[in-house]
């Protein structure tokens, strides 16, 4: 080891130059990271192959610029030096050395790093008077000269740079070490690779045509970072995420201070940014710092429904009561991104220079400014989709600087919809690689799969001794879960079974497949299609618990008292099982109900077998459903919520033309599996928070803000009931209270509003928090976690591991997997956390896009599918927001349009427009026009017109007009000739209805008396009046020319 100085030029605090000398350590044995190393260094990690061309070192100018085209996998054996390295981090900052050392660490992608600067051979110290980039040029040209010759001349080594001066340089100075430029790298050795060279093309069109230097500044500069890390000390400043309002983005944007140190109790509440200018160039997402504006310029949120109408208002008409304002002083983090973009019609105003064209291109997420690219391409591209970065946003600009990087496709076609859908939200799921693939086991016809004794003499085998089953949605094939209940000791105990899928038998920590479904964390569910976080050899086959195949589990089986049902035992283990009966949620109500249904794996079997096993399967899920009661009975005494979510399927043909929007018909078959689900997962939760009480990953459900029930609590309250918020209990109860005998839509709006307050559930590590912070309250438990769903969550493969490592600490031996420590925890469920909220936002828009398709090619006029019943659930200045429950939509209505036209009520209802005047009351909104005045209160039903918004540049959106202030009636004494099938289908509903009513009196003097759950829960087992009105109203949302087609869905 060799010791020298290293002389450093730094800036101090208060801008000053100041000389530091350091120690620096050269060392002759450092890591090379290569197969091909015949110096025995010590390469702990991924290695390069040897079985490439040449080895790709790029200098420090483009590992800054065009670190993109170094990200795609296809590149392979490239050598990050240290120099590089320290060169983004001092240049870019944090976020793109993040990004950096991210790629150098994952092991899809053949890159290394070599510390350069500390290799004897390899180090260049820095001559007196030399540059900074020529000094950063020679090493890693050094370092490039290192290799080849560590190598042995059995790898030729190709240095990429920008920098013309080198190339000419040193591109003949050593034979096996070739220096050239990007261009003639990407020509030479990837010219099929057309994303590379598109990719190269934008940003050096970028880097090119920099915009000039302003003398006058669009933005304030802003503070340093030694500054605003003091101001938010002192609590002149705080920090927080810039939200921008995605309705009112031009103006209206909010800062929720992130923790409550802060001295001044305005900084602890949320701060409006209101304008551009106040922004400061701060893009929605970024961490931005805030100083409060004095008092005088405080402002309200607008509350009217038009971003158009809150402009032309100011004053209290439409403005909420004055709230901290502030103005962005400072950006601690950038959370730029890829975002899709449309361009501009070419109308001759954009700039253009001989090669380009310079455009502002328009965001498909309106929340985000208009992005300044140079293109080639902007006259063809003009009704595409385009995929941007951001690269600057200097303060002289009113716009960011950016490059394209991809084309998408043609603006309106389904795919390149949904391909927006999943960018907007980064997620990006490529198809499983090759080496990838590798690792998954076998199962084909020619070599199928099967269990490995060694397994099966670990596990307990519950082949033969227990009823296996379950229950899922149509056509699922990822069965995570499957259930079991048995009676034992005569009669006196119940042996309640939940058996999950053992993926983490199949997925090995560290693996590469792990590594992808960490990155993925969840499997990402549309509309119309799935994108799995496993391969599918695991996700819909051996993982996948299907009926009458072995399979691999992980089970948690309780010793229940029968009469009481108190817990007298608990084992937890690796089993083996098979499922008999493959169920969906229909079919397993179907025969809790008593009514006739066919069970596949029954069907080839005789008369009496087949009688038996159904009694048999029908006992069983009786017996679960008994439990399920008891088990939702105990929560809901502790406090548990019964909340309710918008939650509507598109039903799609076999060419994916969607035919129908039809709500989720909750059955109570959803709530028994759900809750043997949860009791799963909180008993795991405490094992594994009792084995590991510091590093075990559970899932937390915080108590939401009070401020959050305020439209929750007015709204009940304008319909006369009392919302009381002060614990989940004291809520749950009020929302059970706040029943309108009438409309049973009032409750199921107002647990929606409750649903829309909550905070959001979060995954964390044990050792995080404190453990009076664990509990979850929306389930009224002290611990929880997801255990049940490892196929489609990477959570859960993570408790699994904790729970066999708990398991064999019991049985006194180690786990054969390091488990992560707590920060390691901590960062993963900060990543979970982040993309199970993107699958949520990708699952909603999906929805909302499908929404759109179906009404888009219908005529709102004559189509009485575009006519619905609306429900008034909150009042704004200009109108009102509405739930139409027939097709899951929400969206506001307006009472006042841009021409300053007002909704007139006519005689009979209808409503039109004319000249005249709104107000606005706390729970109603009055229209007076020449018609007289109408009123237009909460939970009032109105009928509403349907119609699609197109936009060019945005997300398509529906339209809702109100045609009548009285409710919709969709069965009319006088139907149009098209409804006369739908008509014939009630009709024969009714007609079964009534012969099995009339069944029913027959038996009824026949039939014993009700046992006590019958009684007690009102369960009967004939065909009840709910579910024929359920029945009814699912024909009445169907198309009568597609009744008889079979509908594809997607879970």
């Amino acid at each position: 080891m060799i010791k020298t100085e290293r002389i450093l030029h730094l800036k101090s605090c208060r801008g000053r130059k100041v000389r530091v000398v350091r120690e620096h350590y050269l060392r002759e044995k450092v890591p090379c990271y290569s197969s091909l190393c015949q110096a025995d260094c010590v390469n702990d990690g991924k290695l390069l192959p040897g079985d490439l061309i040449h080895y790709v070192v790029p200098d420090v100018g483009v590992v800054v610029d065009y670190l993109e085209i170094l990200e795609l996998r296809e590149l392979q054996g490239i050598v990050f030096t240290q120099t590089a390295c320290q060169g983004v981090q001092h240049s870019k900052g944090r976020r793109q050395y993040n990004r950096l050392r991210n790629l150098l660490r994952d092991p899809r992608h053949d890159c290394v790093l070599f510390a350069n600067e500390f290799q004897e051979y390899a180090y260049c110290p820095r001559e007196k008077g030399e540059s900074q980039e020529k000094w950063q040029t020679r090493c890693v040209y050094s370092a490039a000269v290192w290799y080849y010759n560590h190598l042995a001349g059995m790898m030729d080594v190709v240095m990429i740079t920008e920098d013309q001066d080198a190339v000419a340089q040193y591109s003949c100075l050593n034979s096996g070490v070739y220096v050239i430029s990007v261009q003639d790298y990407l020509q030479n050795f990837w010219q099929e690779l057309q994303a590379a060279h598109e990719l190269y093309s934008s940003i050096s069109q970028t880097l090119q045509e920099k915009e000039s230097v302003s003398t006058e500044k669009e933005f304030t500069e802003h503070l340093p970072a030694e500054v605003l890390e003091a101001g938010i000390k002192s609590g002149r400043y705080t920090q927080g995420t810039l939200n921008v309002n995605k309705y009112r983005s031009q103006n209206e944007a909010s800062v929720r201070p992130e923790g409550f140190t802060n001295k001044s109790t305005d900084l602890s509440r949320e701060v409006l940014v209101y304008g551009n200018k106040n922004r400061n160039r701060a893009v929605h997402g970024d961490t931005v710092v805030v100083e409060l504006l004095p008092k005088s310029e405080w402002k309200g949120k607008v509350t009217a429904l038009t971003e158009g109408q809150g402009e032309e208002k100011s004053g209290e008409d439409n403005d909420s009561k004055p709230m901290p304002t502030g103005r962005v002083v400072g950006i601690l983090q950038r959370n730029w991104r890829d975002y899709v973009v449309t361009f501009p019609l070419r109308d001759g105003t954009q700039s253009q220079s001989r090669n380009s064209q310079r455009i502002l291109a328009v965001p498909w997420d309106n929340r985000i400014p208009k992005i300044r690219i140079s293109t080639q391409q902007a006259e063809a591209l003009q009704d595409h989709r385009v995929v941007v970065r951001i690269d600057s946003w200097e303060s002289t600009s009113l716009y960011p600087n950016g490059h394209s990087v991809r084309v998408l496709g043609r603006a309106g076609e389904l795919e390149t919809e949904i391909q927006t859908i999943l960018i907007e939200n980064s997620i990006n799921v490529l198809p499983f690689s090759d080496a990838q693939l590798k690792e998954m086991p076998v199962n084909s016809p020619e070599k199928p799969w099967k269990v490995d004794p060694a397994q099966a003499t670990e596990r307990r085998d519950l082949r033969k001794s227990h009823l296996v089953f379950s229950i899922d949605p149509k056509g699922c094939e990822d069965v995570d879960d499957t259930l079991s209940v048995r009676s034992l000791a005569g009669g006196t105990l119940l042996e309640l079974g939940v058996h999950i899928a053992d993926v983490t038998h199949f997925v090995a920590k560290g693996s590469l497949t792990d590594l992808e479904a960490r990155s993925r964390a969840t499997t990402y569910y549309l509309a119309d299609r799935r994108y799995d976080m496993l391969p599918a050899v695991l996700s819909s086959d051996l993982c996948s618990l299907l009926g009458g195949v072995d399979r691999y589990a992980m089970s948690v089986l309780w010793e229940l008292d029968a009469q009481t049902l108190a817990v007298n035992k608990v084992w937890y283990g690796r089993t083996l099982i098979r499922s008999s009966y493959q169920l969906h949620y229909e079919l397993a109500q179907a025969l809790l109900n008593g009514e006739q249904a066919e069970v596949p794996e029954l069907v080839r079997l005789g008369s009496e077998e087949k009688d038996a096993k159904l009694a048999e399967l029908t006992q069983a899920l009786e017996r679960l459903t008994h439990v399920a009661r008891h088990l939702r009975a105990h929560r809901d005494r502790g406090g548990a919520l019964e909340l309710e979510g918008v939650e509507v399927r598109a039903q799609l043909d076999k060419e994916k033309n969607i035919t129908a929007l039809v709500p989720r018909q909750p059955l109570e078959v959803h709530e028994t599996v759900a809750e043997c689900m949860i009791y799963a997962n909180h008993w795991v939760a405490r094992k594994i928070q009792e084995a590991f009480p510091h590093q075990a990953l559970l899932r937390l459900h915080p108590p939401p803000r009070v401020e959050f029930f305020s439209q929750l609590v007015e709204s009940a309250n304008a319909r006369g009931f009392t919302i009381d918020t002060s614990s989940n209990k004291a809520l749950a109860e009020s929302l059970d209270a706040a029943v309108d005998p009438q409309d049973p839509q009032v409750n199921r709006m107002l647990r929606m509003m409750a649903t829309h307050a909550m905070s959001q559930a979060l995954y964390f590590s044990t050792g995080a928090l404190p453990q009076e912070m664990f509990y979850h309250y929306g389930l009224a438990l002290d611990f929880y976690t997801h255990f049940t769903s490892p196929i489609r969550r990477y959570a859960d493969i993570v408790v699994h591991r904790l729970l066999t490592a708990a398991i064999a600490m019991d049985k006194g031996s180690s786990s054969s997997e390091a488990l992560d420590s707590n920060r390691e925890l901590e960062e993963i469920s900060h990543h979970i956390n982040s993309r199970n909220r993107a699958a949520q936002r990708a699952q909603n828009l999906s929805v909302q896009l499908f929404q759109c398709l179906y009404f888009k090619d219908r005529d709102p006029q004559t189509d009485q599918c575009c006519v619905a019943d609306a429900l008034i659930y909150s009042i704004r200045d200009d109108g009102v927001l509405v739930f139409v429950a027939q097709y899951g939509v929400k969206g506001p209505v307006y009472m006042k349009n841009r021409e300053g036209q007002v909704v007139a009520v006519g005689e009979d209802g209808s409503c039109e427009w004319q000249s005249g005047s709104v107000r606005r009351y706390s729970d109603h909104i009055t229209t007076t026009s020449g018609c007289g005045t109408s009123t237009f209160r909460l939970f009032d039903h109105i009928t509403v017109r349907i119609s699609v918004q197109s936009s060019r540049c945005h997300a398509d959106s529906l339209n809702l007009e109100v045609i009548s202030n009285k409710p919709h009636r969709s069965a009319e004494p006088q139907q149009p000739q098209q409804h006369q099938g739908r008509s014939q289908l009630v009709q024969e509903v009714v007609r079964q209805a009534e012969e099995a009513s009339q069944q029913a009196q027959e038996k009824a003097a026949r039939r014993p008396k009700l046992s006590r759950e019958e009684r007690e829960f009102s369960q009967s087992k004939s065909p009840n009046l709910y579910l024929l009105l359920e029945e009814i109203r699912e024909l009445a949302l169907m198309d009568p020319r597609l009744t008889a087609q079979v509908c594809a869905s997607t879970a």
